[in-house]
């Protein structure tokens, strides 16, 4: 819906006709797409797919496919339903991929079968820009400790509009409902949710009439929101360019942003593998009346077992082998029996091979 919207905004003062095709929306509201003809197409690749399966989506007209997020796409399990797309456009001119990370492996296959001989182009935002969201994260003891430091954020005069980053579905529903009998409105947005509500949430939120949102990295992909103040990582990412889809909501249009993580003591070895990955270690702040009561894990942390549990692993080991049943041992076992002597029959065979 945004990507058609920016495209409506750029094209206002030409001849372009633009639509989208969305899951969640009735076939009757995409007559029009069939009816006349289309410039430009935004679509989801679910709701294309099922009109093109359905011979209702002319594929012989397509000059030109786009693919936005691609890397996100393949993540979500979208990569035979775009191979299918490509392949009956296959009439087209021109193929481009678009994202704001191309790293890894996945990607770089895709493309190769998916594009004929590609150029890449590359845009690094400058630093000027990366300084405009700034970076932190608090420590949490514990669940509960994370969910009061979280109200605690929402509650500051600053954070106007907030949106607030979980891993699982289920949690969305329950973050949510929390948030909501601590007196904080908010919508949320989570996946297989029909097109209608998320409209609903997403213009609730712009609107004004609740300042938070409460999403998934997938319900959350492809959502534009203006003005954004925090992006806030309730439960930290698995990745770094997961990190930086999600913080790069804020800090948008050349306004400034914040960008907060939550982190327990299991999501250390991920708090450090963000900051390699942004060439930037995220720095550590503290609400006074929200302190962790527990230690901070090792800066010097590298994933390998400390002495302190080595010391308790070789001890069990020990403990083991008491445990296993002893072979009796006689004393002619033990002894020092000295250097054995070479038996005397090979002695007569070395004289013998002698002569």
């Amino acid at each position: 819906m945004q990507v058609a919207d920016h495209a409506r905004e750029l094209a206002k003062h030409t001849h372009l006709d633009i639509a989208t095709i969305t899951g969640g929306v009735a076939y009757m509201n995409h007559a029009e797409v069939f009816s006349e003809n289309q410039d430009i197409v935004v679509a989801t690749t679910g709701r294309l797919l099922q009109y093109i399966k359905e011979e209702n989506f002319d594929c012989r007209a397509v000059e030109t496919l786009i693919l936005d997020e691609a890397d996100r796409m393949l993540d979500m399990g979208f990569a035979q339903d775009i191979e299918h797309i490509a392949g009956e456009t296959r009439w087209r001119k021109q193929t481009m991929l678009f994202s704001a990370t191309l790293e890894g492996d996945a990607i770089k296959d895709f493309a190769e079968r998916l594009l004929e001989d590609p150029v890449e182009v590359s845009a690094t935002p400058s630093t000027r820009e990366r300084k405009k969201i700034h970076q932190w994260y608090y420590r949490a003891d514990n669940f509960e400790h994370k969910v009061a430091l979280l109200k605690h954020l929402l509650k500051q005069d600053d954070a106007t509009r907030s949106i607030v980053f979980v891993r699982k579905r289920e949690r969305v529903h329950e973050l949510a409902e929390t948030l909501r009998l601590a007196g904080i409105n908010n919508c949320y947005l989570e996946g297989e949710m029909a097109q209608i509500k998320r409209n609903e949430g997403i213009k609730r939120l712009t609107d004004g009439r609740v300042n938070v949102l409460v999403a998934t990295d997938v319900a959350a992909r492809g959502i534009d929101i203006p003005d954004v103040s925090h992006v806030i990582n309730f439960d930290m990412p698995r990745s770094g360019d997961t990190y930086l889809h999600r913080i790069g909501r804020t800090g948008r249009a050349g306004r400034k942003g914040t960008a907060i993580s939550l982190v327990e003591a299991h999501d250390h070895l991920l708090l450090l593998k963000i900051g390699r990955y942004i060439e930037e270690p995220l720095k550590a702040r503290v609400i006074d009346e929200l302190r962790p009561t527990t230690r901070a894990p090792s800066e010097k942390l590298t994933g390998k077992p400390s002495k302190k549990v080595l010391a308790k692993r070789a001890e069990k080991k020990k403990e083991k082998e008491k445990e296993k049943p002893r072979v009796k041992k006689r004393h002619r076992d033990t002894k020092n029996i000295g250097k054995r002597r070479k038996p005397s029959g090979t002695k007569m065979q070395e004289q013998s091979s002698e002569e």
